[in-house]
This record gives structure tokens, sequence and C-alpha cells, in this order.
């Protein structure tokens, strides 16, 4: 029964899809390009050839859309497009540009795709093709899912080369020479007898012609930055503590604000502020959304007087305390709660014998706490809706931020930041929306609102606490059972459900990183279990695979340890993909494993984040 209601969904998800990019939509829409959000507003003499080469007299702008939440996405991007572009690093200026449709991404749509990274076939390809077409046509922006490499490799390649050679078609035609005649390098166009022409002499010329298509693509042998050792472009500000992010900004009259939100998301039942709005430096306190304001003229006064707000707040829609939120997902594990089984290979049931080997692990709830406390900067007015803060969703915060104000989407203007780290806190849009919501009171008045830390805390949407009851057999020295029942709140439900939306179909991140697991075992089956009724949850780090792929690793390695065989070995001998067992093995020859002086050593395999390489370059 749970296996054929898991074939139904997967297949309907599979139909739902397919129907959706190449029917409903039409090949029209999945080939045609986006605007380009480059075009408007070009100044005199001004060229752009795609939505991330901007070039002018002055100087060559670079945008990088990916957001940069510490992991280098800025560097990586500029240098796929410099390296097709013959810039070298330090030519260029680089910008997070404005959010559109242009800068979609189609590798983050392949998270949610029911198929191994090992699946080449014709459905597993053809979905994720029809996938990655419908992000294209809504516009699905966003960084996550270690997915930014994947999306940009090819896309930005491309856009450095279409750039390039309609500089040496402008060239060309502006000096009389054969274009097969001319080269590229450091940011000028070299002509026939070695003069170099910059770029930014070239920008007029080439705004006034249409941009070369179809560039082939330069081969791997050919590359000068791709693959090199570089130096990351913000390493000197980071280092140096010049790097501005959003929570050094400031604006001409602009105020702080603190909150007291309830940590139950349960609103407030009573409050005393008085001895909050006779502190020094307090302007107001008032309510907002499930809690208490304060504007102040500086964060540290906000924060004391939030302090100092006597609140009582209503009871929560999910239980109190900890052991209850145990209670429901161990009462998760039945066939009512069943919500995916995409791995059942063999017979798993007549191949675990009695004395089995058998464990049951958990992991717990865990916040992001990255580095940079939470915080927006927003200024209202009739017209508009500008925020300045890190956010990797662009679009997705713009609908959340009008639906607060009552402006249009395309009225709120993002002004995306370098992130003080994330680990998936910036996918989420409450802490923007609070700002939003109080600077929609104070029109016109820029608002600095930042999260205290207990408030960060307390507000977080964590990774979700789960559980794993395994069960393995082994035979003459190997593994030939595995079978593990995962249990834990659904984190893409939970998450799509804030910003309004159904969730359509299971929720595969429950077990990622164990049912997709590159191991070939005879008799292997993951089953997922969505637990209801607890705290909300969200993505952190890997979204599931933090949680199922500490489950399946730490319960292997003691199924191996029972067959008594070496966890590396047979982890070689279990893995069917290659670039899994080619990591393996060399990091084996790095760390010297067989070397029988180790007397302490171990396999901690995170093979999960590996996953961005399913999509074919």
């Amino acid at each position: 029964m749970g296996r054929a209601r898991t074939i139904a969904r997967r297949t309907f998800l599979t139909g739902a899809v397919a129907i959706a990019g190449g029917v409903a939509f039409g090949t029209y829409l999945v080939r045609r390009d986006p605007q380009n959000p480059l075009a408007d507003g070009l100044g005199p003499g001004a060229a752009t050839f795609n939505p991330w080469v901007k070039i002018d007299a002055q100087k060559i702008t670079l945008i990088t859309p990916h957001a940069d939440i510490g992991q280098g996405a800025v560097h990586m991007q500029a240098t796929l497009l410099a390296e097709e572009l013959d810039l070298d690093l330090g030519q260029f200026d680089t910008e997070f540009g404005e959010p559109a449709p242009a800068y979609h991404n189609t590798a983050l749509a392949g998270e949610g795709t029911p198929y191994r990274i090992t699946d080449q076939g014709v459905v597993a390809r053809g979905t994720l093709a029809t996938i990655g077409g419908l992000a294209k046509i809504i516009g699905l922006q966003g960084t996550g899912g270690s997915s930014s490499v994947a999306d940009s490799f090819d896309k930005l390649r491309a856009a450095g080369a279409t750039a390039r050679e309609t500089l040496k078609l402008a060239a060309a035609q502006k000096h009389g020479v054969e274009g097969a005649d001319l080269t590229t390098k450091s940011g000028a166009v070299i002509l026939p007898d070695g003069t170099a022409i910059p770029y930014v002499d070239l920008a007029a010329d080439a705004a006034a012609i249409d941009p070369v298509r179809d560039v082939p693509l330069r081969a791997a042998s050919d590359w000068r930055l791709i693959g090199k050792p570089t130096q990351r472009s913000d390493i000197r500000a980071k280092s140096t503590g010049t790097l501005s992010y959003a929570i050094d900004l400031q604006l001409d009259g602009m105020v702080h604000a603190a909150v007291r939100l309830s940590p139950r998301r349960s609103g407030v039942r009573s409050f005393d502020a008085e001895a909050a709005r006779t502190m020094r430096g307090v302007v107001d306190v008032f309510p907002i959304t499930n809690g208490l304001a304060v504007l102040a003229d500086n964060t540290w006064r906000a924060f004391r007087a939030a302090e100092a707000i006597d609140v009582t707040w209503q009871d929560a829609a999910y239980p109190a305390e900890q052991a209850d939120h145990w209670k429901a997902v161990e009462a998760s594990f039945t066939d009512a709660h069943l919500d995916t089984s995409l791995r059942d290979d063999g017979d798993v049931e007549s191949a675990l014998a009695a004395d089995a080997v058998r464990a049951e692990y958990r992991v717990p709830y865990v916040a992001h706490a990255p580095l940079e406390p939470m915080m927006a900067l927003v200024r209202v007015t009739d017209d508009q809706v500008e925020v300045w803060t890190a956010h990797q969703l662009p679009r997705v915060l713009q609908q959340q931020v009008a639906g607060v104000t009552g402006h249009k989407s395309g009225q709120v203007v993002l002004h995306n930041q370098y992130a003080g780290g994330s680990f998936g806190n910036r996918l989420e849009c409450e802490y923007v929306a609070v700002a939003a919501e109080i600077a929609n009171q104070v029109r016109g008045t820029p608002v600095k609102m930042t999260f205290r830390r207990e408030e960060d805390f307390a507000q977080d949407f964590p990774r979700p606490l789960g559980m794993m009851r395994g069960a393995g057999d082994v035979d003459s020295g190997q593994v030939r059972a595995l079978a593990l029942d995962i249990a834990s709140p659904s984190p893409i439900g939970s998450m799509i459900g804030r910003l309004g939306l159904p969730q359509a179909g299971p929720d595969i991140q429950i077990p990622a990183g164990a049912w997709n697991a590159p191991y070939g075992i005879e008799n292997f089956r993951v089953r997922a279990y969505a637990t209801p009724g607890v705290a909300p949850v969200s993505s952190w780090r890997s979204v599931g695979a933090s949680g199922a792929g500490f489950f399946i690793e730490g319960f292997l390695d003691e199924v191996i340890h029972a067959a008594g065989a070496d966890p590396l070995e047979e982890r070689l001998r279990l893995c069917d993909w290659d670039v899994a067992r080619g990591t393996l093995e060399a990091v084996a020859e790095m760390s010297n494993w067989g070397n029988p002086c180790l007397k302490a050593k171990g396999v901690a395999w995170p093979w999960s984040k590996v996953l961005a390489c399913r999509w074919p370059r």
C-alpha cells in the first residue's frame, strides 16, 4: 500500500511538471530570453550585452546576482564571466544587481526531483530539464542547495563570450579590419598591429550593434582563471574589516528599531511598556504583528528598551516542552504519516535476521545563528519601498514585503548586500517583513531593525529535529541489508506554508542524503515519515541531508563494524557512483589510510555536498 502510494505520488509529480513545462507554458516560453534588466537606465555611451555585463567609458561592471553569504559567490561568478571576457581579476567592479527573472536559477529547481544523482535515464533528465524550464518561466531567482556554480558555470561563461565577441565586432567595424584578425587580452581588443583598444573605449560603439549570439565556449585547456589558484575578490576587505555589510549601513534621518516578538509565534496577551517609553533615546513603542516594536536613536538603546517591556504572550499552537516534540516524532512511524519510500531495493524484510544490528538515532533542532545579526534597513514611501539587507530569494522577498506595505512587488527595491553568514536563515523573509511593518508606520523615515541575539534564537526557524530507526544485516564480512525509517517535520512544507503556498506532494528533503546515498546495497530501503504539529522549521545548511546524511553514515559505520570490515574498503565496495568513489579514494591516499601507525581513524563522509555535480555541463 505504501509503495503504491509512493509510486502514484511520484508519477503524479513528474507528470504535472511535464504538463506545466511542455504543454501549458509551451516551448516558446522556455526558449525565450527574459528581458535584460540592465537595458533600462543605461547612461550615454554605455553598453550591455546581456544581464551580467555592463560597460561604459569609465568602468566595466559585472553583475553577480547569486547572494554572497560567505561562500565566495561573488568571486565565483566574476571569475566565470572574466574567463571568457578576457578580463584580469581587479579590472572590474561587481554588483548584485536588481532582482529580475533573467537571473533564474535552473539548478536550484532540481532540488525537489525524486531521482538519484546516478540516474541519467530519459525520464530523470527530462524531468530535470522541464523543471529547469519552469524555473526560467517563473523567474525563480535564488541562492541555495549548493547550486550557484552549477547554475552559473555555462550561463556566465556564455555571457562573457558574448560580450567579448561583440566588443571585437565593434572594434573591427571602427578600425576597418577583419574580426577574425582580432584577439582580446586583459580587458582590451588587440588589433593586428598590436594596438590595444580598452573595452571602455569601445562601449559606445558596441552599444550601437546587436550582441553576437551563440559563441562557442573555450576548451578547459585554454582556461586562465577557472581551476587555477586565485585570490578571492573580497578577501582583502574582509581581512581588514573594511567590507561593508548591511548592518554597517547608515542613512540620513535613520531611526533604530528593536522588537519583542512572541517566541511562540502566538501574539501578545498583555503588555506594559511605560518603563521602556521613559528610557533615554526612545522615540516610540507600538504593537506590531506577533509583538511590539521600539524606535530609538541607536541600536543599544532600542535593545535595552525592548528588554524593559513587561509582556505576556498567548499560548502557542504547538507543544511548549521539548519532550512533547520528541513524542510527536516517535508517534509518526505509522502508515498514516508515511511520506515517501523512494528507495526499496531487494527484499529487506527477508534479509534482516532476528539478530540484525538495530539502533535509534536522533538529531535536535539547530538554530542558524549567523555571525551578522538578522537585520534590515527599510524606507517606505507612498511610491516605493527600499530594502537594504542580504537575502537569498530576492524576488520572493519583494512579494512578501509588498504584501506587508500594500505596494506592488515591482515597487519594492532590494539593495542586496554581502551577508555575514546565513546557513539558510536568509532564505526566510520574516525578519525583513518585521522591519517593513515598522517602517510602514513611520513612512518617509528609514528604519534600521536589528534582532537582538535572544530574539534571533527565539524567532529562528530551526533545522528540524528528527529520528531514525535503523536495521542492518551482514554476511561473510559484508553489508547485505540496510533499512532506515526516518521521521521529522517537513522543512519544505513549513517554508512554503509561510509563503501562503500549498505543498505539492511529499517532501523528499526528509530522507535527503539517505535515500539517494551512492550505495548499491543488495537489500536497501529508506522510508520517510512526516511529523505534524510541532514547531515551524526551515533549511539548515544542506536541508534534510544534515540529519539524514548523519543517520545513514553513522548507522552504516555500526553495521560495517558488526561485519568486521574496514569502514573505507566496505564503502568503496558498496559505492555505485564514480564521483563518490573517486573522492573517497583520493582522500584515502591523501590521509595515508593504510598506514599501520594510524591508531585512530574513521570516515566522515558528507557526500551529499557533491550533489551539485548532478547538473550536466
